[in-house]
């Protein structure tokens, strides 16, 4: 199932200001204005100016807040996103209880009691971002994550994603039993997307620190049903 772009002249749009192009600019803007975001419960809230606005809707990170502040904007980032920003691109920086977190393990002894399978969905968003995927919560499809070729107003996200553990580590209990499969694959198919399951593997690795996570691998598995009219003996496709 290949990209479904939103009216003519979308897929020239995206071709001509690359994702990977916006979220550069967008670091270097936050890294020379030394960016601070607010933990507050399992958000992050980030103030942004007017330029940095502009990127953040741009690349879609968070979701901006309604303020009657015109110079300022505020946005709300999932964890995710939040931990994204903060270790892999290394452009925000995260107060916690009026303190500075001086660095990534302290960021993580924060986050992780806030959210079940939080390392997992990190790794796996970090995963999917790193190659350049717009990523979003899937929750309305009930999966973790969809993911979109670029930014939400130009194409249909393509890939419903769930993250599981690798190996015999799965202890959210998604996809065990052959129904699970069905089901899952009927809503996305419903919805015009392709399962994608991303299975984290530890390799032997804890997750006391944010440092463990560059040792996870992170394995594909795309899921379709299959459609007995493309096999036909009469060459119906």
């Amino acid at each position: 199932m290949g990209p479904r772009w939103k009216g003519k002249g979308a897929e020239a749009k995206a071709l001509a200001d690359p994702m990977s192009k916006i979220v550069s600019q967008l670091r270097l803007s936050f890294i020379e204005s030394d960016l601070q975001g607010l933990l507050s419960g399992c958000i992050v809230l980030l103030e942004a100016n007017a330029e940095q606005t502009d990127l953040l809707n741009r690349a879609c990170f968070g979701r901006p807040i309604v303020n009657a502040d015109k110079d300022k904007q505020w946005f709300q980032l999932s964890m995710e996103e939040a931990f994204y920003l903060c270790f892999a691109l290394k452009c925000v920086k995260i107060i916690c209880n009026d303190k500075w977190l001086k660095n990534d393990e302290e960021f993580w002894s924060c986050m992780t009691p806030k959210r079940a399978n939080f390392h997992n969905l990190c790794i796996a968003y970090s995963h999917l971002r790193m190659k350049n995927w717009v990523v979003r919560s899937g929750s309305q499809f009930g999966v973790d994550f969809v993911a979109y070729r670029h930014h939400p107003a130009l194409v249909h996200s393509e890939y419903a994603v769930l993250v599981l553990s690798g190996k015999d580590e799965n202890t959210n209990g998604r996809l065990r039993v052959w129904s699970d499969f069905q089901c899952t694959l009927r809503l996305c198919g419903s919805v015009a997307k392709t399962l994608l399951v991303l299975y984290i593997n530890k390799n032997g690795n804890g997750v006391v620190f944010p440092s463990c996570l560059e040792n996870y691998s992170v394995e594909e598995r795309m899921i379709t049903r299959w459609n007995p009219e493309q096999s036909r003996e009469n060459g119906t496709k």
